[in-house]
């Protein structure tokens, strides 16, 4: 019984406390809503920065996987060092975890297609590009390793090119004309995006034996191959540096790759670093029986990357993660702010109230009883605010994307900027709140 009573006594002191707060705010709408826009511009600044830093991470992170996963893609930075195309299919035999592999040949020329006409991008690869790259087809189908054998005359369109053709409708096996070679459709890719697939929706997609003819070339600059995973990729990436040193005739112990080489005095796998090109050194090391070495290359000069496409990613990440911080910690500021004019009015709430304070004092109330009263004020102050940020926010985020900028809604920077709303409204509350339940009730009277 006893225990019921001390219960009830507890929630019909709490109810009024809560009241008598709610009075408090209410009484002074002006000033009470000053301190609730402060803390509302502190939450509506910490999500929706974060949310336009989660969306440029979002959309950089989707802009690398764009280009396939387990991708590497090797590539001369030196004529001289340029690849012979059948290199792409002796690295599948000699390099252990490469599913994929295919020479690249990057050229350009005047496509005619009716009456129009103009200069197109074109990408030459091999029959594996669909399940190298990860890019689906939404019509026809790819050229086959016999079109790329027989130099045939074919192409796959990009998405925009192939949508522009005949107002969307599909145009495989029309033909067109490249440089006044005629060629066949055959399949248009899936739509990738702007800034998506390095533009492979405006580019034409020819076997790469055929590109390398309109070039007039024989050799390619990049060669690209994609593991059967991330594991097998970094230990790929080891194994072809070794390679690419010895065709070159370069020390055994030189900087390999970007993406995941050796460095000098290193195990092959160990102390990989970033942007790391193969270099000629002043004294080349003896040759491989059967490879060809490399000469007059230019000493100092970047001579062949490898570049794991995995590795941008996770760099890309991180390194966007870390601005997204900066943004929400620079945000947080405000809420600071926010926070210390909670402080600031309670404090005058308090002194402008010290007679009430007197006079509850006196009339049986308990330091506990002004000590809830007065926190609960700051909480509802602090909660008013979160939650009229938080809406801010959400519109904020809104709009950004409304206008071209990337935004997302970060359920965690919702969470993270309420919760330190109502905290900053709580530990902000307390001395104000203390201070009025220690005014001795007779000195409280006298004021």
């Amino acid at each position: 019984m006893r225990f019921i009573d001390s219960w009830r006594s507890f929630w019909v002191r709490f109810i009024f406390g809560a009241q008598m707060a709610w009075h408090g705010v209410a009484v002074n709408p002006l000033r009470s809503g000053l301190t609730v826009l402060g803390v509302a511009i502190g939450v509506a600044s910490v999500i929706s920065l974060m949310g336009i830093g989660e969306g440029a991470r979002l959309a950089v992170v989707r802009q690398f996987k764009s280009l396939g996963s387990n991708v590497i893609v090797i590539k001369a930075h030196d004529v001289k060092a340029e690849f012979q195309p059948e290199e792409a299919r002796e690295l599948l035999e000699r390099v252990s975890g490469l599913e994929y592999a295919s020479p690249v040949a990057r050229t350009n020329a005047v496509m005619k297609w009716r009456r129009a006409r103009g200069q197109v991008d074109i990408l030459g690869v091999s029959s594996d590009f669909p399940q190298l790259r990860d890019h689906k087809l939404v019509s026809g189908r790819f050229f086959t390793p016999w079109h790329v054998e027989q130099r045939s005359s074919v192409a796959v369109l990009g998405y925009n090119i192939g949508a522009g053709l005949l107002g969307g409708r599909s145009p495989v096996g029309q033909t067109f004309t490249l440089n006044g070679q005629t060629f066949r459709i055959v399949g248009v890719l899936e739509k990738k995006g702007e800034g998506h697939g390095e533009g492979i929706d405006d580019k034409l997609i020819i076997p790469y034996t055929t590109a390398l003819k309109i070039a007039g070339k024989s050799t390619v600059d990049e060669i690209w191959v994609k593991a059967e995973s991330a594991k097998a990729a970094d230990l790929a990436i080891a194994q072809m540096g070794r390679i690419y040193r010895r065709k070159l005739g370069l020390d055994n112990k030189a900087p390999v790759s970007a993406g995941g080489g050796e460095k000098q005095g290193e195990t092959p796998g160990q102390g990989s670093e970033m942007g790391k090109p193969v270099e000629p050194q002043p004294a080349p090391g003896p040759e491989t029986p059967g490879e060809d070495s490399r000469p007059g290359l230019e000493l100092g000069k970047d001579i062949i990357t490898i570049t794991n496409l995995n590795t941008l990613v996770k760099e890309a990440d991180k390194a966007n993660r870390v601005m997204t911080l900066l943004l929400g910690g620079i945000a947080a500021v405000s809420l600071l702010v926010g926070g210390l004019g909670i402080m600031n009015i309670m404090l005058v709430a308090v002194t402008e109230r010290t007679g009430e304070i007197g006079v509850r004092r006196a009339l049986g109330a308990k330091r506990s009883d002004l000590l809830t009263q007065f926190l609960l004020e700051a909480l509802y102050l602090s909660g008013m605010g979160a939650a009229a940020g938080t809406f801010a926010g959400l519109w904020g985020v809104g709009l950004f994307n409304r206008y071209g900028l990337t935004a997302v809604v970060s359920l965690e920077a919702v969470k993270v900027a309420v919760m330190v709303a109502l905290g900053c409204g709580l530990l902000f509350g307390v001395y104000p709140a203390w201070t009025a339940a220690s005014v001795p009730p007779v000195e409280a009277l006298r004021r």
